[in-house]
């Protein structure tokens, strides 16, 4: 009898080793993207969960008892910075109360903070709009910038799980070659976008934009933030003409009135672009998020 409960005593233990030895990282990703760039460098070994969805406007979220919860338990935050959370995560933080994911800390990371930000303003001022003093945060509309998260991501998850450094480095590098081998058949099939102008509903594709070397001709919100009202869109009929721009881009959740009523006006197809991926789609999510922007471009300028 005692020789059985030695052995039930190890086996406990040896199953309390092997639970330790295999649990996975919680990982608080405040949108889908960092979601799945979180899988996808962290393998088997992470569990991420986004805050919000494809759906949801990362700028205005409630502080629900289940984001609190989440983040309570979590062992690395992610998410993009650059303000674009200001409005519920510092709030978030505090009742979560949990010291590893603080900032400051190696369990909390900015995505926008580890790469170069555009449009970071000269000075600051409300009446200006919705003005990052960051720079713009949408950085996951470029595929160079993700890939410097995903290093940056592998860093990090090391730091906090040395125990699978070499697991988050060897998906780091398989992510790796399969992104860069995407980013540049990307870049080859968007070649006929270079040159072309969009006109913009909200400021997020600034990043898009500049990585295939496009540009803005006008935005539909007169300030970052801001409804567009019907004098700055009768003001852009002035401005605008039919040959001035390729397309009204504007994502799935924007307000779709403002820009069916400058298509109608000015006589240039509304295009609708994803802005992230969708929920709960992992790592290949990210794939067809760029397959999906790159494939809707490329087949408009074919029928202009």
């Amino acid at each position: 009898m005692k020789r059985f409960h030695v052995l039930t005593l190890i086996g406990l233990l040896l199953a309390g080793l092997t639970n330790t030895a295999s649990a996975q990282l919680r990982v608080f990703a405040c949108e889908p993207e960092w979601q799945a760039l979180i899988q996808a460098v962290g393998g088997d070994h992470v569990d991420a969960w986004s805050a919000t969805t494809a759906e949801d406007d990362a700028h205005h979220v409630q502080a629900r008892p289940s984001l609190i919860a989440k983040l309570r338990r979590a062992d690395l935050l992610v998410c993009t910075g650059a303000e674009l959370e200001t409005a519920w995560l510092p709030l978030l933080l505090r009742r979560a109360n949990n010291p590893a994911v603080q900032p400051g800390q190696p369990g909390y990371l900015m995505a926008a903070e580890q790469v170069e930000r555009l449009e970071i303003p000269t000075r600051l001022d409300r009446s200006d709009g919705d003005v990052h003093a960051q720079g713009n945060p949408h950085i996951q509309l470029d595929p160079r910038r993700l890939m410097t998260v995903a290093q940056v991501l592998a860093q990090r998850l090391s730091a906090i799980d040395p125990a699978h450094a070499a697991n988050y480095a060897a998906n780091l590098a398989a992510f790796s070659t399969r992104w860069q081998t995407a980013v540049t058949g990307w870049t080859d099939r968007a070649a006929p976008l270079r040159g072309q102008g969009l006109v913009v509903q909200h400021t997020e594709w600034v990043y898009m934009l500049d990585w295939l070397g496009m540009y803005r001709v006008a935005a539909l919100e007169p300030k970052p933030g801001l409804p567009p009202s019907a004098a700055h869109l009768a003001s852009l009929t002035q401005r605008l003409d039919k040959d001035a721009a390729m397309a009204i881009v504007r994502a799935p959740d924007n307000d779709p009135r403002p820009a069916q009523w400058l298509s109608e006006h000015i006589g240039i197809p509304v295009l609708i672009l994803p802005h992230t991926v969708e929920a709960d789609a992992g790592p290949a999510g990210l794939f067809a998020l760029f397959d999906e922007l790159i494939g809707r471009l490329v087949a408009l300028a074919a029928r202009r």
